[in-house]
């Protein structure tokens, strides 16, 4: 009989160590109940013990808001705390327990001091607490829990006492004495966790052999042991002290994952990417494996990270970190953590519906909402919009109606150029907040600059401008996004009568806009532009005045100036201009072109192939990563720092041979010709780029055939068909199909006398592209030398019907009328004379109409 009560008191103590390591205080008044049934610790107070630990521990379940707040608890109405409290009062008053069981009481008295505010009765018990009776060898698992919970109380309890008497000195060692318990509270936190873990996933003998071991499920931690996990990096950074904190976080983070520490890692990587997103610099980054950088340490006023200076009590099991990646920048080590925080949060997130789960829903979509934040930022910074636009359209499942996070992804596609669904999130986000006039906006820039909806985006801006005064400050853009709409739907309109009424409307909507902000410097220049659109030059004047008065360097309005004086034919002035305006913006590409077309009407194509020298020396330096011969003799340099040269002294290219570069009679090279020579070595040495590798942005290269085409360009009206032949083969080479090249290679064939082959090139690039003026021009042209005055008649009428500004197609025009005899053809001179009068160096339309 002996044997067998020694069985169910070895069975029964079992259970209860099993219970108390797991938290399982609702299954512990059964076993109580068995223990004294079985007559077990009959002679001592261990089974009130156990009723008071129950009791207490349920009670503190219940009052987490209130522990959280350091709202102290009351006897009067916490009739469980009480009790526990009575019990504990007699358990230390009759001093019947073993030494063990004594450290247990002392420890669950010093926690009740410490939830009813009497911080130093706390602190007073946790001293009297044998620290080496919880830190043997063959100590239960729940003792580490109790070790955990002695150190934080302790630390906590120097955090709450008041200090208004204390001298700088005790309060300097206070500080560190409560930062020593929270460092120590952790590893012994971390490290129940992590034995607990063991014993919870290892299946019992008798089931391993049918069925595998269910994944161990997260726990609810109490409140000091969630406080135990997060105390040391909070503390160290409220101190201030940013490099020790952020030193803990990724101490902790390296401890190998268990069960219960799910909650904890995801609180833990969400906080260290918030400090090295907010509070550490590129330059000042340290790797994760390191020890904070001494300069860190030394303003912060400690010789060395707290760990090492305080060494835990039982150090937590930590990942090897032998062969494992290490984040090279503050950047990449957030977004990593922030990626594996949103992972666990949106697994996690509740998406039921129910009026139950509204609460636990709200909580953990504020949990993901400040994850998602951080990811915003993080990504931000790299550019990576695109990623961030995949994390955000997970966040989705659990954001019905939630507006932040659908406002978040709307912008996120936006910038990653996903539009179709920028613009559908856009119009979901306008549906949850109807009042908010940004929004439709949102949409409608979208619309105009990248999708070219111009019916959709009209729309989206009238719902802002029926909004009226409500709309406030952006009343006046509603009525802008109009005005750009209308203006950029006569551009693309192919009839007279829709293109005059589209232009009607836009100025309508434009003039508005500047009523009712005539200090928005965009609005006055894009009224500016329209004016210059419908050629009411003298009048755009006026307008575009007041922008430059408003924003003098801004870039639209300085190159909108130019062409309104070479429209005017101020073509010196508009030069000095473009001087001015290169001064302020030397890297666009768009001044540079205009630049060409100046010179090449002022001081000949020599010059203008000068400038595209530059453009190709500046595209080179931008856009190509290769510079293998900048120290090389034969690499392109600006010309004011290149000195003069003779033929035999240049290399010769291998991409192309011009023997006419050289002049026979004289040995020296003339101006003609060592601009180009100068601009075969620079398309020579961009050449091996584009051949080698052809990367990043489609605009890039877009520019990069554009030079091209305008070398070959100005080539040909220098009558040097051999370089324009290498300019346009290595554009060709750029984009095959593009009808740009297709065009200049049927006007080099025109030239060279191969007009068959010329017609052909005009009909693909007008398959391509058929409503171009330029080729429309070129090929109706074409067609009236040939003697097809009929079609070509009528390629060149569709071409005023198109472009009825455009003073070459009515030239043209009327030459075709002219050689068959029709009285119309004065007209159409007339008309010819009349637009060239107003017609700008380059169209007006290349100034990018956007919001």
């Amino acid at each position: 009989m002996a044997s067998r009560v020694s069985f169910t008191q070895l069975r029964l103590e079992a259970e209860l160590e099993r219970y108390r390591a797991e938290c399982q205080w609702d299954k512990m008044p059964a076993i109580i109940d068995q223990m004294q049934v079985a007559r077990i610790h009959d002679d001592d107070d261990y089974g009130m013990l156990l009723t008071a630990e129950a009791l207490l521990e349920e009670c503190l379940q219940d009052n987490m808001d209130l522990l959280r707040t350091s709202t102290p608890l009351m006897d009067k109405t916490q009739p469980r705390l009480c009790r526990a409290k009575s019990h504990l009062n007699t358990i230390l008053s009759r001093g019947r327990l073993t030494p063990r069981y004594l450290n247990e009481a002392l420890l669950l008295m010093a926690k009740v001091h410490y939830v009813q505010g009497r911080y130093r009765d706390a602190q007073g018990m946790c001293a009297r607490v044998g620290l080496e009776e919880l830190t043997r060898e063959d100590q239960p698992i729940y003792h580490l829990r109790l070790l955990a919970e002695a150190f934080i109380i302790k630390g906590l309890s120097l955090d709450h006492q008041t200090v208004s008497a204390v001298s700088r000195v005790r309060l300097s060692e206070r500080e560190e004495e409560s930062l020593s318990c929270f460092l120590r509270a952790c590893d012994a936190a971390l490290s129940y966790l992590q034995e607990l873990d063991k014993v919870v996933t290892t299946p019992h003998t008798k089931t391993a052999k049918v069925s595998l071991p269910s994944p161990p499920a997260d726990i609810d931690l109490g409140y000091f042991l969630q406080a135990a996990l997060q105390s040391a990096y909070l503390c160290l950074l409220q101190r201030g002290h940013l490099a020790q904190g952020a030193h803990q976080l990724r101490r902790v983070l390296r401890v190998v994952e268990s069960r219960g520490s799910q909650s904890f890692r995801k609180s833990a990587g969400r906080k260290l990417a918030e400090v090295l997103l907010s509070s550490v610099s590129e330059d000042s980054y340290w790797p994760p494996l390191g020890p904070p950088p001494s300069a860190w340490l030394h303003r912060e006023g400690a010789a060395a990270s707290k760990d090492a200076i305080y060494p835990t009590v039982k150090p937590p099991q930590r990942y090897n970190t032998d062969s494992c990646f290490c984040p090279q920048d503050v950047v990449e080590e957030a977004v990593l953590l922030l990626l594996i925080t949103e992972s666990m949060a949106s697994g996690e997130a509740v998406v039921s519906r129910l009026p139950d789960q509204s609460e636990a829903r709200q909580a953990s979509l504020q949990d993901a909402t400040s994850v998602y934040d951080l990811l915003t930022i993080g990504m931000a910074r790299r550019g990576q919009y695109a990623m961030l636009s995949e994390c955000l359209e997970r966040a989705m499942k659990f954001s019905f109606s939630e507006f932040h996070l659908w406002h978040q992804l709307g912008l996120s596609l936006m910038a990653a150029g996903k539009d179709v669904g920028a613009v559908s999130v856009f119009k979901e986000c306008a549906r949850m907040r109807p009042e908010d006039p940004s929004l439709p906006l949102l949409a409608a820039k979208v619309c105009i600059g990248h999708l070219h909806w111009f019916e959709e985006a009209e729309a989206l801006s009238h719902t802002v401008v029926s909004m009226g005064e409500e709309a406030g400050e952006l009343l006046p853009r509603a009525y802008l996004a109009v005005g750009l709409c209308c203006s950029l739907q006569a551009s693309e309109a192919t009839l007279k009568a829709d293109r005059n009424e589209f232009n009607k409307k836009a100025l309508r909507a434009l003039s508005r806009a500047h009523s009712l902000d005539p200090q928005d410097a965009q609005i006055a220049m894009y009224l500016s532009l329209q004016l210059a659109l419908v050629r009411q030059i003298s009048a755009a004047m006026e307008p575009l005045q007041v922008a430059l008065s408003l924003q003098r360097d801004d870039l639209y309005s300085l190159h909108l100036l130019i062409l309104l004086l070479s429209a005017q034919k101020h073509h010196r002035h508009a030069l000095d201009t473009l001087d001015l305006a290169l001064s302020q913006h030397p890297d666009n590409f768009n001044l540079l072109f205009t630049k060409v077309k100046l010179e090449e009407a002022m001081l000949g194509p020599a010059a203008a192939l000068q400038t595209c020298e530059t453009m190709l020396q500046r595209w080179q330096s931008h856009y190509d990563v290769s510079h293998s011969n900048e120290t090389d003799d034969s690499s392109t340099i600006p010309l004011a720092e290149r000195p003069e040269v003779s033929s035999g002294a240049r290399k010769p290219s291998v991409h192309l041979t011009l023997p006419d570069f050289q002049e026979s009679s004289t040995g020296s090279l003339g101006p003609s010709s060592l601009a180009v020579s100068r601009l075969e070595a620079a398309l020579s040495d961009v050449s091996e780029v584009c051949s080698s590798r052809r990367q990043g942005p489609s605009y890039i290269w877009t520019t990069l055939e554009r030079i091209w085409l305008q070398a070959g360009e100005l080539f040909m009206v220098d009558g040097r068909l051999k370089e324009a032949q290498f300019c346009i083969a290595e554009a060709s080479s750029l984009f095959p199909n593009s009808h740009s090249v297709r065009l200049q290679r049927g006007r080099l064939a025109e030239l060279r006398g191969q007009l068959d082959e010329a017609k052909g090139l005009y009909d693909e690039a007008l398959a391509i592209h058929p409503t171009g003026e330029r080729i429309l021009v070129h090929m109706g042209r074409l067609l009236v030398k040939t003697g097809r005055v009929h079609l070509g008649e009528k390629v060149l009428r569709d071409a005023v019907q198109l472009h009825s500004t455009s003073h070459e197609a009515w030239s043209c025009l009327g030459e075709a009328l002219q050689s068959r005899g029709s009285s119309q053809a004065p007209d159409c001179f007339l008309t010819a004379l009349e637009l060239e009068a107003s017609c700008p160096i380059r169209p007006f339309t290349i100034i990018s109409r956007e919001l």
